[in-house]
């Protein structure tokens, strides 16, 4: 039994282990003729094995690419484009920064907090009252997604202080109920167009089963109506026998 832990690895495995040991006979031709021959059919059998290629501009040049990083660069052929080279082709990717500020109030979001210190740091009073009471419905839209339970003002007022460290306060006069209402009428709407949508197609499957059981019971007559006139032709003809008699 020949294991795949026995074998040798394959250097694109979107390709497969037959086209690696196709690539490795490739590299161990000394005629150069028929091993660039051999390269370009093995070109074209990798555009059929992966057809997704062919929606980028530059996929001819990516196979090539395929190729040579396949063979771990020692296929000396003639290539249409600048041969990689293993530096150049297997360039490691820079980390990512991962974002390492802590969220006070994680059901409300990064970008929650980052809207109070905007708020915050808002010099004209009248656009920063503005801006608190449209966090404050935000806050409290986010908290009802989040908990899925009823949620008071007095609590959104508090998280208001403490997300602003007492900065920001959400007033009496300030109304915080606009977006919730909102989304609670767009599902009931959404809940009530699906619950007309599906009496809707309930009564056509209704309609349909009764037109089809209407022309079940037509043919039904039409077929006992056939199947009688025979019975039709021999009463006449025993009268006409009868007659002439």
């Amino acid at each position: 039994m020949n294991y795949n832990t026995d074998r040798n690895d394959i250097e694109m495995r979107e390709y497969g282990r037959h086209l690696q040991k196709m690539v490795d006979y490739a590299v161990s031709l000394t005629d150069r003729k028929e091993r660039q021959k051999v390269a370009e059919n093995i070109i074209q059998l990798m555009g059929i094995l992966n057809p997704q290629l062919r929606n980028a501009a530059d996929y001819k040049h990516k196979l090539w690419d395929h190729i040579f990083i396949i063979s771990n660069f020692k296929l000396d052929v003639d290539s249409p484009y600048p041969k990689p080279t293993e530096d150049t082709a297997r360039i490691k990717p820079a980390d990512l920064p991962y974002p390492q500020k802590r969220i006070r109030l994680k059901h409300y979001g990064k970008n929650v907090e980052a809207l109070v210190e905007k708020a915050i740091n808002m010099e004209d009073e009248g656009k920063k009252e503005i801006f608190t009471e449209i966090i404050g419905n935000f806050m409290k839209m986010a908290y009802k997604n989040w908990s899925n339970e009823e949620v008071s003002n007095e609590l959104i007022k508090e998280d208001m202080k403490s997300l602003s460290r007492g900065e920001l306060e959400i007033s009496a006069d300030m109304n915080i109920e606009s977006m919730t209402r909102n989304q609670q009428q767009q599902r009931k709407f959404s809940s009530n167009n699906n619950r007309n949508n599906q009496n809707r197609n309930r009564n056509q499957g209704q309609n349909r089963n009764q037109g089809q059981n209407r022309n079940n019971n037509n043919n039904n007559r039409n077929n006992n109506n056939r199947n009688n006139f025979p019975n039709n032709n021999n009463r006449n003809n025993n009268n006409r026998f009868n007659k002439n008699q």
